[in-house]
């Protein structure tokens, strides 16, 4: 087995699934993290059309690494919303086979963070326990905003909630004020998969995997394990892709500007596999 696999939110080079196949088909990436399909969430779309897109998937020889899920993207008292998208995203992993669900613990106000934390945690062991006896594994993303946002609350969700597992990203935590490349070893026991996105320190513009303050190439040094096939999710936002104001408040901010999604898609696929070319890694 090579040393990593990509995958990739392919809605940020297009917006329609043929459109998305087709750029993960040039970049020559195998697995996607699917998200949105024609700027709907995939938690919002029918059995029937969800099951359509997974046989042009099957077609195309791409399979599914991780639903890209909103849920915990809300405030845990909007009971109903949550449980909506949570039930939801269950069944989307069942039709698209597979066992991983990316999702978020709760927006929180700085003020409600200590408050609110007891509470965090025990909807989060009551979600991971059901979801893992279906077979599915809840994936957690660091992000501002959410109460697993600095290194020290994250850390604190994956090491108290049992059946929680770790997404890491690197430019989230940069866009907390944390240095990513320093925090990850306390993170690698829990790290199922990273999302390859880089960012500056200064202002917490996203640029290409290598180009900012994410330690991207010392952080793939510390996660690699030869031989093990872990998985990296390209993340990139360096272009405002359809279907981004449903996942953020704030615009971008870019340093370099590319004509299209597609053109920033490949420019950031080309930026992560210059790093693992010149780190000697296998990567399929």
């Amino acid at each position: 087995m090579t040393d990593f696999r990509l995958c990739a939110f392919a809605d940020e080079a297009s917006a329609s699934l043929d459109g998305q196949i087709e750029a993960l088909r040039r970049n020559g990436i195998k697995l996607i993290e699917i998200r949105n399909i024609d700027g709907r969430s995939v938690l919002n779309m029918s059995d029937e059309e969800l099951l359509a897109a997974k046989k042009k998937l099957d077609a195309a020889g791409i399979s599914v690494w991780s639903i890209g899920s909103s849920v915990g993207k809300t405030k845990l008292s909007e009971r109903a919303e949550h449980e909506r998208r949570f039930g939801r995203a269950l069944a989307v992993a069942g039709i698209f086979e597979t066992k991983n669900v990316r999702m978020f613990s709760f927006f929180v106000d700085d003020e409600e963070e200590e408050e609110r934390r007891d509470a965090i945690i025990a909807e989060l062991e009551r979600m991971t326990e059901f979801a893992a006896a279906q077979g599915v594994r809840l994936c957690h993303e660091n992000e501002k905003g959410i109460y697993g946002s600095t290194a020290a609350r994250t850390l604190e969700l994956l090491e108290k909630v049992p059946n929680l597992h770790g997404v890491f990203d690197p430019a989230n935590f940069i866009q907390c004020g944390e240095k990513s490349g320093e925090i990850f070893a306390d993170f690698a026991p829990h790290t199922d998969y990273m999302h390859i996105k880089d960012a500056l320190a200064v202002d917490g513009t996203v640029v290409p995997a290598g180009e900012g303050d994410g330690d991207i190439a010392k952080l793939l040094k510390a996660y690699c394990s030869k031989g093990s096939g872990r998985v990296l999710t390209l993340e990139p936002h360096l272009f405002e892709f359809v279907g981004l104001a449903g996942l953020q408040d704030e615009k971008l901010k870019y340093k370099k500007r590319y004509t299209d999604a597609g053109e920033a898609f490949d420019a950031a696929t080309n930026s992560l596999k210059k790093l693992l070319n010149d780190g000697g890694y296998s990567y399929e």
